[in-house]
C-alpha cells in the first residue's frame, strides 16, 4: 500500500484521491497493528505464575496503571510476583478495579514485594515473610515473601524476592558486603530454608534475582543451587543461554529475573505443554522497548506454565514386566538409560527434542530378554528437555531427561 502511495505521488493524482488512499494505508496499519489486550498466556489447564519487577510502580503514574491492568487481564495468568511496587494505594486500587482479581503486600519499603492472583483459580492458604530479623537484612535487603497455596488439589509454594542489585561481577567471599556475597548468601538461605522447611513440597522460588546464570563457577551466585541437579533446577536456563533477544533486561543487556523449581516439579515442568518464556511486552506497543521502558519498566517479565505430569507426548505405558528409566536426571551431558524387556525383539531407543524432532537413535538391533543399560552422550547439543523413547515391536514407552550444562 506505501509503495502504492508513493507511486501515485511521483506521477500525481487529485487531492482527493490522495487522501482517500492515504486513509486506507492508515487503516490498513491500524487492522494489522498488535496492542497490549492482544497479549495472551493463560490456560484453563495449567497453572501459570510471573514474575516481574514493575520499576517503582508506578512509573508513569496513571498510564503505568491502565497500561499492567489491561497485561494483566490479558495474560489471564493464575498469579504474578511483583517486585518495586512504590504506591500501595495506586497498586491496591489499580487490582480492585481488576474483576476476580486480589492481591497481597506488606508495605511499599524499599519497593516491596506484591502477589496478585486469580481469586477463583487459586486458594491461598497463607502468606508470610521469612528471614525478617536483622542479621539477615545483609543477604536480604527484601525479605523473602511465601505464599502457600492450593491449586486444582495441589500445594504449592512460592518465594517471591528481589535480591541486592549491582555489583563488579566479582564475588569476593571475604567481603560480605560485597553485592555478588550477598546474592551467594541469599542464594544458599533460601536453599537451606527449602531443605528444612519444605524438603518434599512443590516450591517454585522467583523473583529479581539480579545476577545472571552463566558466570564463570568462581563468580556465579547460584553455583550452590546449579550444582545440586538432583534437588533444584533453574526453569529459565535456557532463557539464559539463548540470544539476548528474550533477556529480561534488555537496558544492560542481561537475563536477571529468574525462576526455579525443586525437583517435586521436575515431571510437571517435563511435560511438553509446560513452557518458560520471557513476556515481550514491548512487542506489543508502538515504540516498542523506548515505550515500554518509559510507562512501565525497565525489565520484561518471565512467565512459568506447569502442566499435568499425565500428559507427556506419546506416552504409551509399557507392560510391568519392562523397566525404562535414566540416572543421573538431570544430568550434565552424560546419562544411562536402563531398560528392561522380556522376550527376543527388535529394540530402538531414540532421543527427541520438545519439538518431537530425532536427535539420535542410540540403540536398533534385536536383543534377548534381560536388563541393559545404555549411555547417551549429549555433548553436541545443548541444555534443554529431551525424551527417550523405548520401541519394541507395537509396545512404546517414552521418558524426559533435563540437560543442564
Amino acid at each position: 500500500m506505501i509503495l502504492i502511495l508513493q507511486i501515485k505521488l511521483i506521477f500525481g493524482i487529485n487531492k482527493i484521491k490522495l487522501n482517500y488512499l492515504f486513509v486506507i494505508v492508515i487503516a490498513f496499519k491500524i487492522a494489522n497493528s498488535q496492542n497490549l489486550s492482544d497479549l495472551s498466556f493463560g490456560t484453563n489447564n495449567t497453572f501459570e505464575i510471573m514474575t516481574w519487577n514493575i520499576e517503582w510502580f508506578p512509573k508513569n503514574g496513571q498510564a503505568t496503571v491502565d497500561s499492567v491492568s489491561t497485561i494483566i487481564q490479558a495474560l489471564d495468568m493464575d498469579l504474578y510476583a511483583f517486585q518495586e511496587i512504590s504506591d500501595t494505594s495506586m497498586f491496591k486500587q489499580m487490582v480492585n478495579d481488576m474483576d476476580g482479581y486480589e492481591y497481597y503486600f506488606l508495605s511499599s519499603w524499599f519497593g516491596g514485594l506484591a502477589y496478585v492472583y486469580q481469586s477463583d483459580h487459586i486458594e491461598i492458604n497463607s502468606i508470610y515473610e521469612i528471614y525478617t530479623e536483622q542479621p539477615f537484612w545483609r543477604p536480604f535487603p527484601r525479605s523473602p515473601m511465601l505464599m502457600e497455596l492450593t491449586y486444582q488439589g495441589q500445594d504449592y509454594y512460592i518465594i517471591n524476592n528481589h535480591f541486592k542489585c549491582c555489583g563488579d561481577a566479582i564475588m569476593d567471599l571475604s567481603d560480605p558486603w560485597d553485592e555478588e556475597t550477598r546474592r551467594f548468601d541469599a542464594s544458599n538461605l533460601l536453599i537451606e530454608y527449602i531443605n528444612l522447611h519444605l524438603p518434599d513440597e512443590n516450591v517454585i522460588v522467583l523473583g529479581d534475582l539480579n545476577d545472571v546464570l552463566t558466570d564463570v563457577y568462581e563468580n556465579n551466585v547460584f553455583q550452590t543451587i546449579l550444582d545440586d541437579e538432583i534437588n533444584y533446577l533453574f526453569a529459565d536456563i535456557e532463557i539464559a543461554n539463548g540470544s539476548n533477544s528474550g533477556w529480561s533486561y534488555p537496558s544492560w543487556p542481561s537475563h536477571i529475573d529468574h525462576i526455579f523449581i525443586t525437583n517435586e516439579l521436575f515431571d510437571s515442568f517435563g511435560n511438553n505443554n509446560s513452557i518458560i518464556q520471557t513476556i515481550e511486552i514491548d512487542n506489543y506497543m508502538d515504540g516498542g522497548f523506548n515505550a515500554y521502558n518509559e510507562i512501565i519498566s525497565d525489565h520484561l517479565p518471565v512467565a512459568l506454565m506447569l502442566a499435568n505430569d499425565l500428559d507427556l507426548i506419546d506416552n504409551v505405558m509399557l507392560p510391568q514386566n519392562y523397566y525404562l528409566t535414566n540416572y543421573p536426571n538431570p544430568f550434565n551431558s552424560m546419562t544411562n538409560i536402563s531398560f528392561q524387556i522380556s522376550e527376543s525383539e527388535n529394540v530402538n531407543i531414540s532421543i527427541y527434542n520438545m519439538n518431537g524432532q530425532l536427535i539420535e537413535t542410540i540403540v536398533n538391533e534385536e536383543m534377548n530378554p534381560g536388563s541393559y543399560s545404555v549411555s547417551w552422550n549429549a555433548k553436541n547439543v545443548s541444555s534443554d528437555l529431551y525424551f527417550y523413547r523405548l520401541t519394541t515391536g507395537n509396545k512404546t514407552g517414552t521418558n524426559k531427561m533435563i540437560l543442564i550444562k
